[in-house]
């Protein structure tokens, strides 16, 4: 079966809900369309009435059983604000009215509030004011400080295994992360794994280096970043710094890495030092090794939210509301 095939029989009929503040997109109205009518899940769209009516007849869809809201005119803009104001502190209603009503917001407010499950935006906004909107509403996972992103990397064939599963991160946010903002990027990967694959994580904290065979500040970054991790999760099987080969393939690992590890060569999420590594890499996997490339999907959020690409399809809408709502289950 198809990896996301998988992930939408496992969320189908959950009546699970997500909030799509870009109602006023064409791909994001057809969108909404597929996933009421397929069950997968229970769409609310956010527009003004005048921007869903066209957004419907440029879809060619009709959205007269789909839930829709205006942020302007909406009757939980009250409740969303004075919630909104409780988390921010010193601000007055009516400012937190002012952000409220830009939808981004609303639906981030949706989600912190129990009203939606989760959120999926990213057409018509920037990916910087997507994970502003989040941070202020829905606000970061405990422990965590640093907004992330990961892949799904799915690779064809893997020493043996077919459709072999990898989170790499981080490959879209964070440029040159210092030691603790790679730590909460590991730490909310290994949560993602954990919710997505439902497999053990296991923690790969990649370099050129190999445990001390080079050393450099990116090295020493790398080195730092693994204490700190281990400090703040004892539990997690979590190594490095590795080489790629020696994180992945057991039979490298075992010439390479001296000391008993319960992560060399069986790594499932690599965590690249830098975001030139991390794009690089996804990149090369996705084209060379003819690898699903699925995301970059937002995490280190209370809440699971998704960011789409402006040049999202219907598509991958639609895939990406799955995998974010699986999370969920």
């Amino acid at each position: 079966m198809d990896i996301i095939d998988g992930f939408k029989n496992k969320v189908t009929g959950k009546n699970l809900s997500v909030v799509l503040p870009e109602g006023r997109d064409e791909r994001i109205v057809k969108a909404a369309r597929i996933l009421k009518d397929q069950d997968i899940a229970r769409p609310i769209l956010l527009a003004d009435p005048q921007q869903l009516e066209d957004a419907a007849k440029k879809a060619g869809v009709n959205i007269e059983d789909i839930q829709t809201i205006d942020p302007k005119n909406s009757d939980r803009l009250e409740y969303y604000a004075a919630k909104y104001t409780e988390k921010r502190g010193s601000i007055t209603l009516e400012a937190a009215k002012r952000i409220v009503r830009k939808p981004l917001c609303y639906g981030g407010m949706m989600v912190a509030c129990g009203d939606a499950d989760t959120a999926v935006a990213g057409v018509d906004s920037a990916t910087a004011t997507l994970i502003q909107a989040g941070t202020l509403t829905i606000g970061l996972a405990p422990g965590i400080k640093t907004p992330s992103s990961y892949f799904l990397m799915i690779i064809p064939f893997f020493l043996g295994q077919k459709d072999k599963p990898f989170i790499y991160a981080d490959c879209a946010l964070n440029i040159d992360p210092t030691a603790e903002q790679l730590a909460d990027i590991a730490l909310a990967s290994a949560q993602s794994a954990e919710k997505l694959l439902g497999q053990q994580p296991r923690v790969a904290l990649l370099s050129f280096s190999t445990t001390g065979s080079a050393s450099s500040p990116s090295v020493g970054k790398v080195r730092k970043a693994l204490e700190i991790i281990k400090q703040r999760n004892p539990e997690l099987a979590v190594d490095g710094e590795f080489q790629a080969d020696s994180a992945i393939v057991p039979t490298v690992a075992a010439k390479k890495i001296k000391n008993q590890s319960s992560v060399a060569g069986r790594a499932n999420i690599l965590i690249f030092p830098n975001l030139d590594a991390a794009n690089i890499a996804y990149k090369l996997t996705q084209y060379m090794a003819g690898a699903r490339a699925l995301g970059p999907f937002l995490q280190g959020f209370a809440k699971p939210i998704a960011d789409l690409s402006r040049g999202a399809t219907v598509d991958d809408i639609v895939s990406t509301t799955v995998l974010t709502l699986a999370q969920l289950l």
